[in-house]
This record gives structure tokens, C-alpha cells and sequence, in this order.
């Protein structure tokens, strides 16, 4: 049960209902991959795929209180997948615990066995940037998760991953993700004039305004991008960010919060995306009773240690 075409961050699907956040009544289930977090989170099923694009794994992870994982981009083929924005799109998956999470990458990925990855974090990395784009009751509530990961992996050093700002990288990837949106789906579009709920209607329209001159300038910036990410984490190493800027959103919230919260998240969220680096999202932390993610992103083929590292997150704080 996903929202339309896979192009959501909250998940409420207008045809068919939106699926019960179960972590967090009352509020949205996170999207696109809205019905599978649900699924997992309210234990019908020990682990679910998704799909995430520009984050349709991470934020329903994040507010529905699941570990969620949005892999390098093409390690795991997309073959039989509807394609959203191919350059973007990847297979990710959910899961209660970390040891299950790490148990379906060993199938996913085919790569290193549990277990067998002893080396982890050359360095610990703290985005700054994207730590101020949290609402303060978030960070707040993330610290002792980071104090909880330094332990195991730190020391801990600030850094600027944007430093032309990340509003500036959300612009390369809006620019290049509609673009691609477009150029995939324009000939079904226009042939089968199909009806959208309001949101994804919406955003299709403006999809379809889409410059085709600005999207082609946009590819040596997302490359710029991918460097400097690639720059970053080098080593081994590992950064550490909010998954999402605040917790899960009202259902039924008006437009313009929505669209306001998801261009706010989007800033954190293309980090990956432009970098094709994977990223992590851990429960580690809680607002107003209502759960938030921390996440890890590694060097791009790092899966397994992002894996491995959630595991002994996980086992140092159950333990605590």
C-alpha cells in the first residue's frame, strides 16, 4: 500500500486510504513506502521492502520507529521495478531490529556474511548543517543517541557537508529528479491523462513544466556533489545526521505545511540521493512520544558496515 507512482513523503494515498501510523497515532505513516513500514512496525510482517527514490524508506522509518535502509544506488537491481527517477531509485527495506535488517541485506546484497566485518568507522563524522535543519526538540532528543554511537565508534568530528548549503543541493536535486520523473513517465502522462489524488497531481504539473535546458545544468552540480560526498567519507567513515527534521506530520495536514515540511526534509534527505551513497536510519530517539530517526551514511559500496554498525548500536543500547 503505497501512494501513487511511489512520489510521496507522508504517505496518505487519496484513492485507496492511508495506512495507521502505529508508532504515532493520529499522524502520517511516512511515504512512499507507507504501507510496508505500517506493516512492519504494527507486526504483522518481520520485514518489509520499498522503494525510496527521494526518501520513501528513510521517512517512514523514521516515523513509524523502524530501522530502514536506502542501499548504494545499483547494488541491488531495479529489473521488474516501476521506475520513478531510474538515476535516483533504489530497493531499500525495514525491520524491527537491526539483526533482521542486517539478515535481509545478507540476502539483498549477497555480500559479506553477519558478522564478518570487525573493522568499522574510520572516523565518526557529525553533519552540523544538517543538524540545524532539525526543530530544536529533535536534537535535543538525538543526543543521547549520538553520546550512545561516539561510545562505540567516536571520536565524533563536526562537520559542513554542504558548503554551499544544502538548500542549494535540494535545488540540483528537485531540478534533476522532476526532470527525470518527466522524461520517464511523460509519453504514459499524456497518453493516459490519469486522474491523480490532489498532491501527486500537483506535483506531476509541475513536473511537467520542467526546463529541459536547467535540468542539463544541473548534471556537473550533481556530480560536483557526488565528489564531494565521496571526499567525505572516505575511510571508512561515517556520518551521522537526523533522519528527519521533526516527527511525523498530522494526518491531513493543510498544503502548504506539508509541502513546507517536505522541501525542509528534502534538504537532508538528497544527501544520498545525489550522492548514490546508502544510508541507515535508526529508533534511537523519541519527541512527544512519537518516534524519530538517527541516521549513518557510509561511502558508497559500505552497506555491509552501515549493517554491521546498526547491529552493535543496537546491542550497546539494549544493553544500556
Amino acid at each position: 500500500h503505497t501512494e501513487e507512482m511511489a512520489f510521496s513523503i507522508t504517505g496518505e494515498n487519496a484513492h485507496y486510504g492511508t495506512p495507521r501510523n502505529p508508532a504515532a497515532a493520529g499522524r502520517v505513516p511516512g511515504g512512499s513506502s507507507s504501507g510496508s513500514a505500517a506493516a512492519v512496525a504494527g507486526g504483522l510482517v518481520d520485514f518489509a521492502i520499498g522503494s525510496d527514490t527521494g526518501g520513501s524508506v528513510r521517512a517512514p522509518a523514521s516515523f513509524c520507529g523502524v530501522y530502514g535502509i536506502r542501499p548504494t544506488h545499483g547494488r541491488i537491481p531495479m529489473t521488474g521495478a516501476c521506475p520513478l527517477a531510474p538515476s535516483f531509485d533504489t530497493c531499500g527495506w525495514f525491520a524491527r531490529d537491526a539483526e533482521m535488517l542486517a539478515r535481509v541485506g545478507a540476502v539483498l546484497l549477497g555480500g559479506v556474511p553477519l558478522g564478518g566485518l570487525p573493522a568499522i568507522a574510520g572516523r565518526l563524522l557529525f553533519a552540523r548543517d544538517a543538524f540545524a535543519l532539525a526543530v530544536p526538540e529533535v536534537q535535543r532528543a538525538l543526543q543521547p543517541a549520538v553520546a550512545n554511537v561516539t561510545q562505540l565508534f567516536g571520536p565524533l568530528t563536526e562537520v559542513t557537508v554542504a558548503d554551499e548549503g544544502l538548500t542549494r543541493w535540494f535545488d540540483v536535486f528537485r531540478v534533476s529528479q522532476f526532470g527525470e520523473i518527466w522524461e520517464t513517465h511523460r509519453e504514459w502522462v499524456m497518453r493516459a491523462n490519469p486522474t491523480f489524488g490532489p498532491a501527486v497531481a500537483q506535483r506531476f504539473a509541475t513536473v511537467a513544466k520542467m526546463d529541459a535546458a536547467e535540468v542539463a545544468r544541473m548534471r556537473p552540480l550533481r556530480a560536483a556533489i557526488a565528489a564531494r560526498v565521496d571526499a567525505l567519507l572516505v575511510d571508512n567513515a561515517m556520518l551521522l545526521l537526523p533522519t528527519m527534521p521533526d516527527i511525523a506530520p498530522l494526518l491531513n495536514s493543510p498544503a502548504d505545511t506539508t509541502i513546507a515540511f517536505r522541501e525542509r526534509a528534502m534538504q537532508m534527505l538528497c544527501i544520498s540521493g545525489l550522492s548514490g551513497a546508502p544510508q541507515l536510519t535508526l529508533p534511537l530517539a523519541t519527541v512527544n512520544g512519537c518516534p524519530i530517526g538517527l541516521s549513518i551514511m557510509a561511502a558508497r559500496g559500505n552497506d555491509e558496515m552501515l549493517l554491521e554498525a546498526a547491529r552493535r548500536i543496537y546491542s550497546h543500547v539494549t544493553r544500556a
